[in-house]
């Protein structure tokens, strides 16, 4: 004999999920592939698009401007000059530049129509009149406040020096380092040139008064570049406030938006307590260009000017006009000619790479959801499977699905080419992406416990990702670039799983775009410290919710709150809470008829099997199989519907080696009591012990020497029939050798081992063969006790009869429960048989009692020409006076005869005597079958039933 096995460990759990998920991922090849080519096609896109506008960039009209100096015979030119006095704007980024300009440094000016004037929301009286703006005439106003009013207007009314009527325009742009000129272009875009000082644009000049000839065109020349400057003049003025708070208020009022009032300033001074003997200053600029790159460059290129403005002025007011503080220029290094490059997937990498990283998440979901509304996730713990395996080895899997998925998408975009991937630190893109998928994955496991529809999951999944994608793009993303708009929200925002991760995707392509335009690095671990970089909190809201929502999930399923309608005890995820509570005392009511004590001769089996059950109760040596102990099954009503009924205090008892089958009429609550007994669903009140352990509290553990085979096949239909055995049979503990020889023989005893039928795809199986490998299922591993609901349905009689044989073969070392309507299948193969009308036993006994019990009488069938059937009828009633007509149909007629009232060779006398006189075409005489006891004790009942 072999020795006994255990219950499957941990590992061994472990291993057989695992080897089973691997199967089913080797069969999802159009699904792999589809995956695959996602990302692949998405950057391919984009590596076309790039070279497409690249192309486009490097035409001529892009490329550094240049001029013939000679020409050939042919009319080509023999010798050409190129640089930036011969280029557009358009041009000049792309060119050589040697030896930079030395550019005086600028502030920045806001444009005539965009100057603060006075209006209903800005109501002071020294604002300039909003007329001015017609004329574009309006003055630069810079507000002022501190401490000291009188030292605050001494300083700033001498923050614009006046300009010399003798301006010469020889060392024009040294002159502009003693005076305050600005510009109101945006200074980043060209690289190593002041778009001030280029034809088409005007550089500023700001006086305390301006005059006629400090608006004038002149042509300069410097490092042997021409150019040609339009300077005009623009008035200065200092606006004194009370309060640096109103300074605020007034710039957010001025601040240039769509749509609004369009008032802006140079900047504001606050000289806070600013003396005679020290400066102090807070100084606020004119950011008019909300772009992120622009914040810095203007930082960089304008702040500086503001800051010597000051500096200068309060010199001038402590020394005199004589002392100066100047700040002549700004230079740049030297630079080779160049060719405009736009990285286009850094700029749409938020929007598409969104997509790419969460097409995983509806194909987790949509697995997760397939097992629960298969039942398969049930069906794997009813065999045995522990909830601590199942989720480290599906969220395991699911981990190594996407973490190949993201390396094989962050290998392949660097291998392409893809800046997004290349310039960015790739330590950051790790924990960025393993963070991603984590959380995607733990949003899978808690969305899945809220939808029970594979349909419906794959379409909310899909609606998600690409709905994510473009709300973080067209609605988010301005959201976090305003950066008036409360940065809290924006933190409330990035809660939603695709918005930190489009958030994050966009951090990370800013960092890349800027580390290619400018020839650097992106995203480093340093970045995190910008003020303007989100990555950290969004690594940080990340990780918080992947954790919170992990634990949710984990809940969920434990109290299946959303699940199938098994429900546990909502602490029963912490053990250390669980209590073992009794069955709930008070249940729906009902009359009293329906908790009636039946006490004539037809139950008395059944009254007599709860007695027994009661005395196995209180027994501390009973070892029956199965005993159930008033096991009540209530389904509250609905739709103001009464609650019905299903199971009514039913007590059974079954020893091993034994089948017990359950007859019934469809909605007698067969499949109610099964589903309580693997676990299905939960009882009203009663319990039932198999092997002494409680389905209230011990379901867990009776999963472990359990098997079933349900009513409906729950199967894997990628998975082959071989493949369902060897999983099912690891759960069950057995291994190596054994484990073969196990799978070979339950194939083999189902008739599926012929002609490689086991190593075939579930989907390619018919009816029947699913059924067959359903039983075989139930039986491997040798459990202890096996239900089966209705196991032969949709067999040829055939295999049917095969099947009887390994099921009577298999009863002789477990209980078996069987429910079935076929009469054969039952009289075939139960010790016993329960017939079970509206929720409860009518009787109860072996198949050869009951018909002896509720079948004492003989079948008499006679078919004459239809007008003998008086003397038909009296023949019979000489026979049996007390003889029972219970079929009559032209002719055909057919009797109940008590087997006390008659012999048998009195009756074929009788019929041999009454062919002399009758035309008798047909006549038959049999015994009671069960199929008859089953259909007078169904009617019976429903009758008294009806009755009551």
């Amino acid at each position: 004999m072999d020795s006994p096995r255990g219950p499957a460990s941990f590992a061994t759990q472990a291993n057989a999920l695992l080897r089973k998920n691997l199967c089913t991922q080797k069969r999802n090849l159009k699904t792999n592939i589809g995956i695959t080519l996602f990302p692949i096609l998405i950057c391919i896109l984009l590596v076309v698009l790039q070279n497409v506008i690249n192309s486009e960039l490097d035409k001529p009209k892009y490329k550094c401007g240049c001029i013939c100096l000679e020409t050939s015979v042919d009319g080509r030119c023999a010798r050409k000059e190129c640089g930036i006095q011969y280029s557009t704007l358009d041009q000049v980024g792309s060119c050589p530049i040697p030896s930079p300009p030395r550019w005086p440094a600028l502030i920045q000016v806001p444009r005539a129509d965009f100057r603060a004037v006075r209006t209903s929301s800005q109501p002071f009286d020294d604002l300039p009149d909003p007329l001015c703006r017609d004329s574009w005439s309006c003055p630069a106003s810079i507000l002022v406040t501190g401490k000291d009013k009188a030292v605050a207007e001494a300083i700033s009314i001498r923050l614009f020096p006046a300009l010399s009527p003798s301006l010469n325009a020889t060392d024009f742009l040294d002159i502009l380092s003693k005076f305050v000129a600005g510009s109101d272009t945006q200074p980043w875009y060209i690289q190593l040139l002041e778009p001030a000082f280029f034809s088409g644009h005007t550089l500023y000049l700001i006086q305390p008064e301006c005059l006629p000839f400090m608006s004038q065109t002149i042509s300069y020349n410097t490092g042997g570049i021409p150019f040609q400057l339009n300077i005009q003049c623009v008035e200065g003025v200092p606006l004194w406030r009370e309060s640096a708070s109103i300074i605020n208020h007034e710039f957010l009022k001025g601040y240039r938006q769509r749509g609004g009032e369009l008032n802006e300033f140079i900047a504001g001074y606050d000289f806070l307590g600013t003396t005679q003997y020290g400066l102090g200053v807070n100084v606020w600029y004119n950011s008019t260009y909300n772009d992120n790159t622009a914040y810095s460059f203007i930082a960089t290129l304008r702040v500086p000017r503001l800051v010597n403005a000051v500096s200068n002025a309060y010199l001038k007011f402590i020394k005199g006009t004589s002392v100066e503080m100047l700040l002549e220029y700004v230079k740049d290094m030297p630079k080779v000619g160049t060719s405009f490059q736009l990285d286009l997937s850094s700029l749409l990498s938020a929007l598409f790479f969104t997509w790419i990283i969460e097409l995983l998440f509806p194909v987790i979901l949509t697995y997760l959801v397939y097992e629960k509304q298969q039942k398969l996730k049930i069906m794997m713990k009813m065999h045995g499977l522990k909830d601590g395996p199942y989720w480290l080895i599906s969220y395991s899997y699911f981990l190594a699905l996407s973490v190949v998925y993201m390396l094989f998408f962050v290998i392949f975009g660097s291998l392409i080419g893809l800046n997004f991937f290349r310039i960015n630190e790739y330590s950051v893109q790790a924990v960025f992406f393993f963070t991603c998928i984590n959380l995607q994955i733990a949003l899978a496991f808690f969305v899945a416990s809220f939808f029970s529809s594979v349909k419906m999951a794959t379409v909310v999944g899909y609606m998600y990702v690409f709905g994510s994608g473009l709300l973080g793009a067209f609605l988010f993303r301005f959201f976090f670039e305003d950066k008036t708009f409360p940065y809290g929200w924006v933190l409330v925002m990035e809660i939603v799983p695709g918005f930190s991760l489009y958030r994050g995707l966009y951090e990370l392509g800013q960092y890349a775009f800027s580390g290619s335009s400018m020839g650097g690095t992106g995203m480093i671990w340093r970045s995190m410290k910008d003020p303007l970089n989100g990555m950290r909190d969004v690594l940080i809201i990340m990780s918080v919710e992947w954790a919170l929502l992990l634990i949710l999930a984990f809940y969920l399923d434990q109290a299946s709150l959303l699940g199938d309608g098994v429900r546990k005890n909502p602490f029963s995820c912490f053990r250390c809470l669980q209590k073992k509570h009794a069955p709930p005392l008070h249940e729906p009511s009902f009359s009293q008829q329906d908790s009636r004590v039946v006490l004539n001769m037809e139950k008395s089996d059944v009254a007599l099997e709860r007695k027994i059950v009661e005395q196995l109760l209180i027994d501390p040596n009973a070892n029956e199989a199965i005993i159930c102990e008033k096991l009540r099954k209530v389904y509250p009503g609905r739709d103001g519907n009464p609650d019905k009924l299903a199971v009514r205090g039913l007590s059974l008892v079954l020893q091993k080696g034994k089948c017990f089958g359950m007859l019934g009429p469809n909605g007698a609550g067969k499949t109610s009591f099964i589903n309580m007994m693997i676990g299905l669903i939960r009882p009203t009140s009663g319990t039932a012990y198999v092997h002494g352990m409680d389905i209230n509290t011990d379901m867990g553990n009776i999963y472990t020497s359990m098997g079933v085979c349900p009513q409906h096949n729950l199967l894997w239909e990628t998975l082959t029939g071989r493949e369902h055995l060897f999983f099912y049979g690891r759960l069950k503990n057995l291994k190596g050798a054994a484990l073969v020889k196990a799978v070979d023989h339950s194939l083999k005893s189902v008739n599926l081992s012929h002609g490689n039928v086991g190593d075939k795809q579930v989907k390619k199986y018919s009816g029947g063969m699913k059924r067959r490998l359903s039983v075989a299922i139930s039986l491997i591993g040798d459990p202890k006790v096996v239900f089966m609901d209705e196991p032969s349905t949709g067999l040829d009689p055939a295999s049917r009869n095969n099947l009887w044989n390994v099921v009577k073969e298999a009863k002789r070392n477990r209980a078996i429960i069987l429910t079935t309507h076929s009469m054969e299948e039952a009289e075939v193969l139960c010790d016993r048989l329960g017939i079970f009308v509206d929720g409860d036993f009518q009787c109860l006994g072996n198949p050869k009692e009951l018909k002896a019990r509720y079948g004492g009488t003989y079948i008499f069938t006679m078919t004459t020409s239809p007008d003998q059937e008086q003397e038909v009828e009296l023949l019979v009633h000489q026979l049996s006076p007390s003889a029972n007509k219970i079929y009559h149909l032209s002719g055909t007629q057919k009797f109940e005869l008590p087997k006390q009232e008659v012999k048998i060779a009195h009756v074929f006398a009788a019929v041999e005597n009454a062919k002399r006189r009758l035309a008798i075409h047909a006549w038959g005489l049999v015994d009671t079958t069960l199929e008859d006891v089953f259909i007078k004790v169904a009617r019976g009942a429903q009758a008294f039933n009806e009755f009551a």
